[in-house]
């Protein structure tokens, strides 16, 4: 799907996106005109999907990460994964395998946040129940793995 050099200008963004195109092809040694084309062919195919700034969440007051496991019932796992989206301090929803359905890490500032969290994925149609784990210490949190 992306060759070698594809690769490499993806990693140069995730270095900083705010990087100009010539700057990247000096680093790269190939051309500006290069790096251009293949960005636009990157967002074309969907690979880039889009451009966001990396935030220390914990100096905004986020104090709080949890994982929390939901069990749902009568199959309806994209459905209630759906009404999980929409709930304030979601990062990631995963549909996975093993006793659980879904996995959803999220954020809060407070216990509060974290408590009406919780009320209100039990509320929703087909939730059996949940089981929270609360990070104690993030020692890596980064999804570029290129």
């Amino acid at each position: 799907m992306i060759d070698e050099m594809d690769e490499k200008i993806l990693k140069e963004y995730l270095v900083d996106s705010r990087r100009s195109f010539r700057e990247i092809a000096r680093i790269l040694k190939i051309s500006p005109g290069t790096v251009v084309s293949r960005i636009r062919d990157l967002e074309e195919k969907g690979i880039i999907t889009k451009y966001t700034a990396q935030i220390d969440y914990e100096k905004l007051g986020y104090e709080l990460t949890v994982i929390s496991e939901i069990t749902v019932s009568m199959g309806m796992t994209e459905e209630v994964g759906r009404e999980v989206t929409r709930i304030k301090g979601t990062c990631a929803i995963y549909n996975v395998t093993g006793d659980s359905d879904i996995m959803v890490i999220a954020k809060f500032k407070g216990r509060e946040d974290l408590s009406n969290f919780t009320k209100r994925v039990l509320k929703i149609t087909n939730v059996e129940r949940t089981k929270t784990h609360l990070a104690l210490i993030t020692l890596k949190e980064d999804f570029n793995i290129l």
